[in-house]
């Protein structure tokens, strides 16, 4: 690891040290908090009076919508896949189950935080809830709703964007980010804190370490070499290249 992708790493802890601590520290969340509250009653108001509105949050925010988060990544995912050769396609499969990996292992490390925040439709009263409005089976309160998952899910995609594929499979993914992830917050599942700065605190403190460091590449090749009949490893063996699948991003810069 050069000094460079050593710097990039601790710069990035320190933003999210700090951006959770300027959450946590003061009282009552300091301005995070009346940020949040202007978000959700801004919401909130026109939920009674916006069918389009209601009906919106309502469905994007039913557990079955989720799979369209998952199928949007799918397809981005299954568009490299096809312009691939084999070697190429090996590369996805494997950075894929290392990804959910990483996944399954950051949620887990992030509701370790000493926190124990309830949704804003938990929190406030006599406030507009759509599961009632509409008589719908959909997500709009969580007892403990920080970080929030669904979007540190998202944000761990689009980072694994970032690292391994070029600029404007990236774009999507953030697109894929703010569209999947703004309707926990527009139906009060969560408040706008639980994924700017929960979610997104703990994917840049973990992430730095496991994609600007050779770690995730060590584990790629690992499950690599435990494929049969693939014995050469996928990174650090030969200098990469500046196109295709795997162009160098913008925290591991490769060409000269």
């Amino acid at each position: 690891m050069s000094q460079r992708q050593f710097f990039a790493i601790l710069l990035l802890n320190a933003a999210g040290v700090v951006l959770f601590f300027s959450w946590y520290l003061p009282a009552h969340h300091g301005f995070w908090f009346t940020l949040d509250s202007a978000i959700f009653f801004y919401f909130n108001q026109h939920l009674a009076t916006s069918p389009l509105l209601l009906y919106t949050v309502a469905i994007t925010n039913n557990r079955a919508f989720d799979a369209c988060a998952l199928l949007a990544m799918g397809l981005l995912y299954l568009y490299h896949y096809r312009r691939g050769d084999s070697t190429e396609r090996q590369r996805l499969l494997i950075m894929g189950v290392v990804m959910l990996i990483t996944a399954i292992v950051l949620n887990q490390l992030g509701h370790l935080l000493p926190v124990q925040h309830a949704s804003p439709t938990y929190y406030f009263s006599n406030i507009n809830r759509v599961a009632e409005l509409t008589g719908w089976p959909t997500k709009d309160a969580s007892r403990d709703s920080f970080p929030g998952d669904h979007g540190m899910m998202l944000m761990i995609y689009a980072a694994f964007m970032l690292r391994y594929f070029p600029r404007r499979s990236l774009l999507i993914s953030l697109a894929i980010v703010v569209v999947f992830a703004t309707p926990r917050v527009m139906i009060g599942a969560h408040w706008f804190s639980d994924i700017a700065v929960g979610s997104l605190s703990v994917v840049l403190v973990a992430l730095s370490w496991w994609l600007i460091s050779p770690a995730s590449d060590a584990m790629i090749n690992f499950l690599h070499r435990s494929l049969p009949a693939l014995d050469a490893p996928l990174f650090g063996a030969t200098p990469p290249t500046c196109t295709g699948i795997l162009a160098p991003s913008a925290w591991m810069p490769a060409c000269h």
